[in-house]
């Protein structure tokens, strides 16, 4: 349906289904409830990139002039 991600439209706020979150008490130290899923983001975009453009991130922050550089 969508051939990239700027056809694809993103839902408003409005539109977001309602999200449930329950915090589970356990005896385990405290711990983030969401940071377990920051560390993977950065070589995900990276591949993300490769897929579409054939060129490799290497360094961070991502930007289009060292997409086009060779």
């Amino acid at each position: 349906m969508q051939k990239n991600y700027r056809d694809f439209r993103v839902i408003t706020m409005a539109e977001a289904p309602e999200v449930a979150v329950h915090i589970i008490e356990g005896a385990d130290r405290p711990g983030g409830f969401g940071e377990t899923a920051v560390p993977p983001v950065a070589p995900a975009v990276a591949n993300a990139v490769f897929a579409a453009t054939g060129k490799r991130v290497r360094a961070l922050p991502i930007n289009a002039a060292a997409l086009h550089s060779g």
